[in-house]
């Protein structure tokens, strides 16, 4: 890692400690751990994804929204099958990405191993796919962390302060009223600090929010994605509560 994620790693142990694993999701969040739950095998980093030494200049929470997610990848592995066929989901955890001003964004920065199971368990709620945890940590968290439950730890923080507003109730949803809906519902965030990502269809995907190197909101760096005024089509969730 460059000395600035040395720093900023050393912030992060400072604050929420390099041993402590993630606290428990609040009920919000809550859902029911597989008995069987076991942390993914290492990956092994595709090489033309590899960027050390990019200086972070801000952050991403990555919040998918799980019923689309579902509709084109939840079929034919344990792993999609954890997140898709069993409890009915709306904004997942997808992951909290350091990134640079521009392109290449840092990624792989070191080499690192596994997740240990209480991490893993303590984070299913909120990404339910021991797989996704694995990529996540080692794409992301190890570009600005010392240890696995140091990202899931600063990762759970932020995803748990989010109300998240009940977007299936939006009729006619336009990306601005989604916006402004998670306004509603969090005060602290601003219109600038929401990206949303529709698909060619314009069905939501995701949505990420900006930080600063302090974690707190800021203005996206690259733009807060799809317009306000553009109608999106939104994949209803198995029980319509979200």
């Amino acid at each position: 890692m460059s000395l600035k994620h040395l720093a900023a790693a050393a912030a992060v142990v400072a604050l929420f400690g390099a041993c402590a694993p993630p606290a428990a999701p609040p009920a919000s969040v809550a859902c029911t751990v597989p008995a069987d739950l076991a942390p993914a095998p290492v990956l092994t980093p595709p090489e033309d994804e590899i960027q050390s030494g990019v200086t972070n200049a801000y952050y991403l929470l990555a919040l998918t929204w799980s019923p689309e997610w579902c509709r084109t990848n939840g079929q034919g592995t344990t792993k999609e099958e954890l997140q898709c066929d069993r409890e009915a989901r709306g904004f997942v955890l997808h992951g909290l990405w350091p990134n640079g001003v521009a392109k290449p964004y840092p990624r792989y920065c070191r080499p690192v191993g596994g997740i240990d199971a209480q991490t893993v368990r303590q984070m299913f709620c909120r990404t339910p796919s021991p797989g996704l945890m694995q990529h996540e940590w080692q794409a992301h968290g190890a570009c600005g962390w010392p240890d696995a439950k140091s990202y899931f730890r600063q990762s759970a923080a932020l995803y748990d302060r989010i109300v998240f507003p009940k977007i299936e109730t939006i009729p006619n949803p336009t990306a601005g009223a989604v916006r402004q809906a998670f306004i509603a519902s969090n005060p602290w965030l601003s219109a600038g600090s929401i990206y949303l990502q529709v698909d060619k269809a314009q069905r939501l995907t995701e949505i990420r929010l900006c930080y600063d190197l302090k974690f707190q909101p800021m203005r996206c760096m690259s733009g807060t994605g799809t317009p306000d005024a553009i109608p999106i089509r939104l994949t209803p969730s198995a029980n319509g509560g979200f």
